[in-house]
């Protein structure tokens, strides 16, 4: 039984299965053929160098890397033995198969994979950059002149000299149809033969013949030996950027009318393309809902407010939200920002309003076509467009009429429910219980995307070491249809493991993943969120040695939930409903709730989670799923004579739910995150309550109008201008119906 051809696999005698180290069941060849590699990702633009660590090579022999199958790319066996491949521009981003070949391409034995992604979430190190990017954009307009560089890391290049090349990013063919086709192609060779020493300067001179027409592309630095435009060679890639310093004299002697025409012909195009506008999904009314609805938007890296706020397409916002998911037909992405008083911004009010976006910008599955290439798609449709109307040219009113700011009258936020400490949950519907069963059980599933959410708990330790008679969790594992599965759970030194279809997951290079039906992003605290292509959103974070998980839905899963987070229908009524559908009253105890839980135990069959210690085949695999012999604590005893008990009422107060851990556990370290993640539950419930909006209200011709918040309780004030008389409504007021308070007012 060999590996060759088969990593992945379990064979009749041994396994090629990444689970197979821990549990010592690998066949003899596994490390051999299944690849491990350094660096494991990189842009989607290729030309990355990685080693492929385990396996040694003949240095006589000769190496061939293929991607998906059909992509293949150049290697070699370096003088160490160690063997390099050099990663294929994608239109993907992802984990992408790959497989090595020692004979020169006759059969390809050897696998691992390759985590392609977008070229905007790779670190500036791996990029040349340009020095001073506005002046490479802006380069040709007004009081914008003199010489351009660049820097790179020279060490990454392997040659004493290198070329610098300038490639163009088009889309052919018709728009939505199944011949339109992405293409980056190679224009020309900006420096040949140039010193390696991480940099280059040079003044642009107008680009002669059809050039001129390409103003959206990228440089690419390689080793000179390498012939013009050769496909996936090592290589450094500049960012993606707006050409302005190579386009030609019409450019150069009057951008602005250049830019006008640009723009003109662009609102041309928009008027004949679908509008996409209908489908894209509202955004949240307040910062506070857009921050915590986590399963279906995430921070916009060019308005953040972490990392102070610096806005340049946004003036006026601190913080702006990305919708995560493309809108179903057309892959358009949604965006919405927010001033510091929290209130959502709108382009009919400010230009540094949220624009949608005709593609969006971290692309969507199954990439590959437009207009769901990552990161690219949209700089055609959405950014360069900008540049032609907003910023080379003073005609922004045409780009706002064609992505005018979506406003949050039909948006409704997720409902959040949670499990924390020696767990207790509180539900969808906001009921508390406490159920500290020992095993795996189901926290959520729902008929309506097979979405499941499943719950390990294993026993608490008091300080001293020895086993308390109360369990906390210590992992979760999740898939929704037929996505990838994820699983994140305690390792046996309280380091956070996060597991892809059952294989550790490294974010030590990137901190967020495209995964099959899924993205998953990973803070530098160790926050893990799942966001699934549904809008379900899952969070989980480790806090006193056991993992706090809060589980978000969109309405459309009401009355769609059962598990141990209850039945979301916003009735607590029949929160405690069995398998069977029959239900315990809301007010039954502890021994009863018991029951409850432990009718949640998965079984084998359904199970999502990795067992791959000897450990965990023992205890949860070959063992019960509800391990009916434990039996925990219900009623903790409150001895007032217990000197802890004083330093417990300080630290908890009335959080009966930290009481109770820091009595079962000893611990007031326990009974603080326990505290903590409740709390966090109650601010994230908070921030998630529904708001009403009125909508945008215009100014009366002739007028002005003061207050630029919709939301209900706002006023709006109006004024005319000199020699002009009001009628209708001065003030008007935005009320909890949602509709404004007077009468239109004009002047």
């Amino acid at each position: 039984d060999s590996c060759s051809h088969r990593c992945g696999e379990l064979l009749s005698t041994c396994s090629c299965q990444v689970t197979c180290q821990s549990l010592r069941t690998c066949c003899l060849d596994y490390k051999e053929f299944c690849l491990h590699i350094s660096p494991h990702s990189g842009s989607l633009m290729g030309g990355k160098d990685f080693e492929i660590e385990n396996t040694v090579f003949n240095t006589s022999s000769r190496l061939k890397c293929r991607f998906k199958q059909k992509i293949e790319t150049s290697g070699y066996v370096a003088k160490d033995g160690k063997a390099h491949c050099i990663s294929p521009l994608l239109y993907e981003t992802g984990f992408v198969p790959f497989e090595v070949s020692a004979d020169d391409g006759l059969t390809f034995p050897y696998s691992g994979s390759w985590l392609s992604v977008h070229h905007s979430k790779v670190s500036d190190e791996e990029k040349s950059v340009l020095v001073n990017a506005t002046k490479w954009e802006y380069y040709g307009t007004p009081n914008t002149e003199g010489n351009l560089s660049l820097t790179w890391k020279h060490e990454v290049l392997p040659a004493t000299h290198i070329n610098i090349e300038v490639w163009g990013y088009e889309e052919i063919g018709k728009s939505y149809s199944d011949n339109w086709l992405a293409i980056w192609k190679y224009l020309y060779t900006l420096a040949r033969e140039a010193p390696n020493t991480g940099t280059f300067s040079f003044t642009p001179v107008p680009v002669k013949g059809n050039y001129s027409t390409w103003d959206f592309g990228i440089l690419r630095i390689t080793p000179s030996n390498y012939s013009d435009g050769q496909s996936n060679v090592p290589s450094v890639w500049s960012s993606e950027h707006a050409l302005a310093w190579h386009l030609g004299e019409d450019f150069r002697n009057d951008p602005s009318a250049w830019a006008t025409a640009k723009c003109l012909e662009w609102d041309r195009k928009e008027e004949k393309l679908p509008n996409f506008l209908e489908e894209i999904t509202d955004c949240p009314c307040t910062l506070a809902q857009a921050r915590a609805d986590t399963g279906r938007f995430h921070t916009d890296y060019g308005c953040d407010i972490e990392k102070g706020s610096v806005c340049t397409y946004h003036p006026g916002a601190v913080h702006c939200v990305r919708a995560i998911q493309a809108s179903p037909q057309y892959a358009a992405g949604q965006q919405c920002c927010y001033d510091a008083t929290g209130t959502q911004i709108l382009t009919q009010d400010s230009t540094g309003g949220s624009t949608p976006d005709r593609g969006h910008d971290w692309g969507s599955p199954p990439f590959m076509k437009p207009p769901r290439i990552p990161g690219f798609s949209h700089w055609l449709y959405d950014v360069i467009s900008f540049y032609y109307c907003c910023l080379w040219s003073d005609n922004c009113q045409f780009y706002m009429k064609h992505r005018p700011s979506s406003d949050c009258r039909k948006y409704r936020p997720p409902r959040a429910a949670s499990a924390f400490g020696d767990p207790h949950f509180v539900t969808f519907d906001g009921l508390n219980f406490t159920f500290k069963g020992h095993g795996e059980y189901t926290f959520v599933e729902s008929d309506l995307t097979f979405l499941r959410v499943q719950g390990r708990t294993q026993q608490a330790r008091f300080p001293n070491g020895s086993e308390a008679q109360v369990t906390g969790l210590s992992a979760v594992a999740m898939q929704e249809n037929n996505s990838d599965v994820i699983e994140v759970r305690y390792s046996g030194d309280l380091n956070m493991e996060v597991l892809l279809n059952q294989m550790v997951v490294n974010f030590s290079e990137q901190s967020w993943m495209d995964l099959k039906g899924l993205f998953l992003h990973s803070t530098v605290d160790q926050t893990i969120t799942v966001m699934f292509s549904s809008g379900a959103g899952v969070e989980i974070r480790g806090s006193g040695g056991f993992l706090m998980l809060t589980v978000l839905l969109p309405e459309k899963f009401m009355n769609h939930t059962q598990g141990l987070f209850g039945v979301m229908n916003g009735n607590i009524e029949d929160e405690y409903t069995f398998k069977n559908k029959t239900t315990v009253s809301v007010h039954a105890n502890p021994q009863q709730l018991f029951e409850f839980g432990a009718d949640w135990a998965v079984e084998n069959g359904t199970s999502l989670f990795t067992y791959d210690t000897e450990f965990l085949l023992n205890n949860f695999f070959f063992g019960e799923k509800h391990n009916s012999s434990f039996l925990p604590v219900f009623f903790p005893y409150e001895d007032p004579a217990d000197p802890l008990v004083k330093e417990m009422i300080l630290l908890c107060d009335s959080d009966p739910f930290c009481r109770f851990d820091v009595l079962t556990t000893r611990s007031l370290q326990v009974g603080n995150s326990t505290k903590l993640s409740h709390q966090n539950h109650k601010w994230l419930v908070e921030n998630l309550k529904s708001v009403i909006s009125c909508g945008w209200l215009d100014h009366p011709a002739n007028g002005r109008k003061e207050g630029t918040n919709y939301l209900s309780g706002s006023a709006i004030h109006f004024i005319c201008n000199q020699g002009y008389e009001l009628t209708g409504s001065k003030e008007r007021i935005c009320q909890a119906t949602g509709v404004w308070s007077g009468e239109t007012t004009s002047c």
